[in-house]
């Protein structure tokens, strides 16, 4: 089971504070229920009960809209209880729905609400090799936009390279 003293860094241990988020309830519950479940404190993983379904629009403007305000709160949680918050360091894959739309809510989000910390971005662009999806490059489209308002620093990386 977690520890959650390790939260609060009483014992001098490195405290990786986090927020995990999806749409999607199988990859939160993996997670929950995988071999990694210790590192991660369950409160701050986070999924709805349906999908962006490969969308931007709904990760941005329905789903995810209905989850923003949950998420807005873990983030807001986490930094309540760190002494100084340097800044934000977000991943996420653009070629889908919630990665897309939903993390540029989020992006969006941490630029109202800590305008003046770091935002930083470990953005997976899609690759046509590995995807039959073919949205996937609109979706990164419009969040590229999204990344360009709302990041200082976005690195990109190739799914098909990784």
């Amino acid at each position: 089971a977690q520890n959650t003293e390790k939260l609060d860094a009483t014992n001098q241990d490195f405290v990786p504070r986090q927020v995990i988020v999806d749409l999607e309830s199988t990859v939160i519950d993996e997670i929950r229920q995988g071999p990694y479940r210790d590192l991660f404190h369950p409160e701050f993983l986070l999924n709805a009960n349906e999908d962006a379904a490969n969308n931007f629009a709904r990760g941005h403007y329905t789903i995810g809209k209905e989850n923003i305000d949950a998420t807005s709160e873990l983030i807001r949680k986490l930094t309540d209880n760190s002494e100084n918050v340097q800044g934000f360091i977000i991943n996420h894959a653009v070629g889908g729905g919630t990665g897309s739309g939903l993390g540029g809510l989020v992006l969006e989000r941490l630029s109202v609400d800590y305008r003046k910390k770091s935002k930083i971005g470990f953005e997976v662009y899609p690759s046509p090799n590995l995807s039959p999806v073919i949205v996937e490059a609109y979706n990164g489209l419009l969040a590229t936009h999204l990344l360009l308002d709302y990041t200082e620093v976005s690195l990109v990386l190739d799914n098909e390279a990784i």
